[in-house]
């Protein structure tokens, strides 16, 4: 959906100086709306201030920026709202205002309304395949269509989701906190230069640190999957080893918030692998008595579209088909069954 000009748009604007800090401004006027900021420490902690007044709207935080639920709680009053990650095959956060119950669906946010059709209620506008915004707007001509009482509440609450879901993103994609200092000229080591030549040597210069080694079994998988968009994805090409895979996927399993996995090849050699791989999985539960809870196994093959104009088979000749393997393969491993993955009746 392509965003309207005539409606209230903030555009996402890094701090030049400091890469914890991000600012919304208004596209129109050019004027700073809102500020983020991320907190340092162990757990996840992010701040959202009004830019002009300098006040703590809200904060969001969680024991860590993989968790499935965060913690986002207004200020003056204290109001707690709890953002939970509600999707299985798909990106969704929902979180609860009022009597309303909303949900972020990679680009756009909801307002849901069963059994009726869900209400368009914002967009952002992101990179190809990356859940990173650069700007975002509120479609005010949806939200008046409800009996809302604290407009400016639902508001902050919506922006301070959306950038919490951006630093989740940027911590998965870079492997780590997403934090980073912000640079500053040292006034330390120009104190230190010696304020006259010497004769003495230099110091000789200290040799480079050896390179740390390279990652291999159930690490190197890990690096791997780094460079996914989902965390419950695993992809399986010619690096890596049976059992290496087979014990990512364990791991991933033995979270309780990881409700399945998606086991697929990258290329159609790899079909035979993600077979093994699935078998090894389950192996490995057994073996280690993890088999208790049952898992549900959902074959899909096939599902990638070839590129390329269409080709009719104009032969009539009836006969067998030559059996052709499948060019790619997902095998969900699941510890609830999901009735989309379900075979239908024909």
């Amino acid at each position: 959906m392509s965003l309207d000009q005539n409606l209230f748009t903030l555009v996402v604007t890094p701090h030049p100086e400091n890469p914890n800090v991000i600012d919304l401004v208004d596209q129109v006027k050019g004027a700073t709306i809102y500020r983020k900021q991320r907190v340092p420490g162990p757990s996840y902690s992010m701040e959202f201030y009004d830019f002009n007044s300098e006040s703590l709207l809200a904060t969001a935080t969680a024991p860590s920026q993989s968790s499935k639920t965060k913690t986002i709680e207004l200020q003056n009053p204290t109001v707690p709202v709890e953002l939970k990650y509600t999707g299985t095959l798909s990106f969704k956060w929902g979180f609860k205002w009022e009597d309303h119950d909303f949900e972020w669906r990679r680009e756009e946010c909801y307002m849901l309304r069963k059994p009726d059709p869900a209400v368009l209620v914002a967009i952002t506008k992101e990179p190809s395949g990356k859940l990173k915004t650069s700007v975002i707007q509120l479609l005010d001509y949806n939200l008046n269509r409800f009996d809302i009482d604290d407009r400016k509440g639902l508001e902050v609450v919506m922006l301070t989701a959306l950038m919490t879901l951006n630093d989740s993103n940027q911590d998965y994609h870079e492997g780590g906190s997403g934090l980073s200092l912000p640079r500053r000229k040292s006034a330390t080591a120009a104190a230190a230069r010696p304020a006259v030549l010497s004769d003495s040597p230099p110091p000789p210069v200290p040799s480079k640190p050896p390179l740390p080694a390279a990652k291999t079994g159930i690490d190197r998988i890990a690096e791997l999957q780094a460079l996914r968009s989902e965390p419950n994805e695993v992809n399986v090409e010619d690096e890596g080893t049976v059992d290496a895979y087979a014990e990512y996927c364990y791991n991933l399993l033995l979270d309780d918030a990881m409700l399945f996995i998606t086991v697929s090849s990258v290329e159609a050699s790899h079909v035979p692998k993600v077979l093994q791989v699935v078998e090894a999985t389950k192996r490995l539960r057994y073996k280690n008595g993890e088999d208790e809870e049952p898992l549900h196994q959902y074959v899909l093959y096939d599902q990638q579209k070839k590129k390329g104009p269409k080709r009719i088979n104009l032969d009539t000749q009836k006969g067998s088909k030559a059996y052709e393997p499948p060019s790619s393969l997902s095998v969900h491993l699941s510890k609830i069954e999901m009735d989309e993955l379900k075979p239908k009746q024909q």
